[in-house]
């Protein structure tokens, strides 16, 4: 899987999920994702961009990058 963004990526068929890891180390969770959108990204040569084209703004999204807390990002800030 060539890309010069995404590292990684899976698929969960019963929630709709498809999880992307990029190369920075961060991963979101790409959510109500149908399985046959999931199965043309797997199909194409150029991950990234069709990922922009068909995915990123298209479907909702939450970081899941572990080890990031993101509640605590500004706790100790005035």
């Amino acid at each position: 899987m060539p890309s010069a963004v995404i590292k990684s990526y899976s698929y969960d068929a019963a929630s709709e999920t498809l999880e992307i890891a990029y190369h920075s180390g961060r991963v979101y969770h790409y959510l109500n994702v149908p399985e046959k959108v999931f199965k043309e990204m797997r199909s194409t040569m150029v991950k990234g961009i069709w990922f922009n084209r068909h995915i990123k703004g298209r479907y909702p999204f939450e970081e899941v990058t572990p080890g990031l807390n993101q509640t605590n990002l500004f706790e100790d800030q005035p």
